[in-house]
């Protein structure tokens, strides 16, 4: 099936908010596991950040040496998934507001959804499942799977491609929270639009020039990833 538009989306902050200490604690659990030794998040600014590089800097600020975090990080990356996946509660009542109904109104207008996020892939997915929406998203990109977030956007858009899902022609849109998910679609050439239910000062998403700036998903408009950029 080719889709004249896709729109990809960030997970946390974008479509669910204060879901719970179990991500972080998933992350700490996969170091724990692996190495024995007791790390934290704290004082990470996780937000926007990709799985593996806050485990590398976690485990950096614990002492470990480059070389063997990088040895131990696709172990540490699976311990934390499992455990992520035991722990997660169900989460509905955490969706940003309008969620749902905005990922309704894009499917049944025939655009594809896909997934640009810092999570790890089976932690991802869990999470949407949780919260009661995996089924809006045929694919995505992963922490785990490129060093930068416009890495994981790149592999996302040549995914979609390469399956004959888009063609050359087609509307491509990042939905983000972060300043980095601005910089990642501008870095691509696809059209950044931010959403203020994260974290980040509206004035900081502002700065970073995104084509638009929503409140919530409810600003959402379809002629917004509609729009083929020039």
């Amino acid at each position: 099936m080719n889709f004249h538009a896709l729109v990809l989306f960030d997970i946390d902050g974008t479509l669910v908010r204060r879901a719970g200490p179990q991500h972080r604690e998933a992350l700490v659990h996969g170091i724990r596991r692996v190495t024995g030794i007791e790390t934290t998040t704290e004082g990470i600014p996780v937000q926007g950040m990709l799985d593996p590089d806050i485990l590398a800097i976690m485990l950096r600020r614990a002492g470990v040496s480059r070389i063997t975090a990088r040895r131990g990080l696709p172990e540490i990356q699976r311990a934390a998934e499992r455990y992520y996946l035991r722990v997660c509660p169900e989460i509905r009542s955490k969706r940003c507001p309008a969620v749902e109904e905005v990922l309704e109104r894009l499917t049944r207008r025939g655009i594809l959804l896909g997934l640009v996020t810092g999570n790890l892939t089976r932690i991802g997915w869990h999470k949407l499942e949780r919260a009661g929406l995996r089924g809006y998203f045929r694919f995505g990109a992963f922490g785990e799977m490129a060093s930068t977030r416009a890495g994981l956007a790149r592999m996302a858009v040549r995914d979609a491609r390469s399956r004959g899902w888009i063609g050359r022609d087609a509307a491509i849109s990042l939905v983000g929270d972060s300043p980095n998910d601005v910089i990642a679609a501008r870095t691509i050439g696809i059209r950044p639009v931010a959403v203020r239910t994260g974290i980040t000062p509206p004035a900081e998403l502002e700065a970073q020039g995104p084509d638009f700036l929503l409140r919530t998903l409810r600003d959402l408009r379809l002629w917004m990833v509609e729009q083929r950029l020039q």
